[in-house]
């Protein structure tokens, strides 16, 4: 069992293919055969999903239709202290999650041909993201 934390650069509002970030991360566990890899992120406002990887409309089309579903400045806000999108970042946080697990095979993730793990950015200016990356395997 291993485990790291290791610090995101800022991204802006939207979602980011981040898959690439965290390979290099696990490439001193390359020695590991199988395995499951659980990625943890230490926010509130910001999330995890695995999803398309090739089309970035489809990243598109993820931030406008969550900007639908949840939007700025509805009236029944009461947590508005941070700014308008606050809220709504903590929102789709809960609707999407805060942690995933990706299987190990042979030193390396082992996604569909077409996934790849983004880190959704709910803030407009959410800064630094720190994860927990922890890997069990033989």
């Amino acid at each position: 069992m291993h485990q790291k934390e290791i610090t995101l650069p800022s991204f802006s509002r939207g979602f980011h293919i981040i898959t690439s970030i965290i390979q290099q991360e696990l490439d001193e566990f390359t020695k590991i055969k199988t395995g499951l890899l659980h990625v943890f992120i230490k926010h509130t406002s910001a999330s995890l999903t695995i999803n398309e990887n090739a089309d970035p409309t489809v990243r598109e089309d993820f931030e406008g239709s969550f900007n639908l579903i949840v939007p700025e400045n509805a009236p029944h806000y009461k947590h508005t202290f941070e700014g308008s999108d606050d809220m709504p970042a903590h929102i789709k946080a809960s609707l999407l999650d805060s942690s995933l697990s990706v299987p190990i095979t042979n030193g390396k993730l082992n996604l569909g041909t077409w996934q790849g793990i983004y880190l959704c950015e709910h803030r407009n200016n959410g800064g630094s993201r720190k994860l927990v990356l922890t890997i069990i395997g033989s």
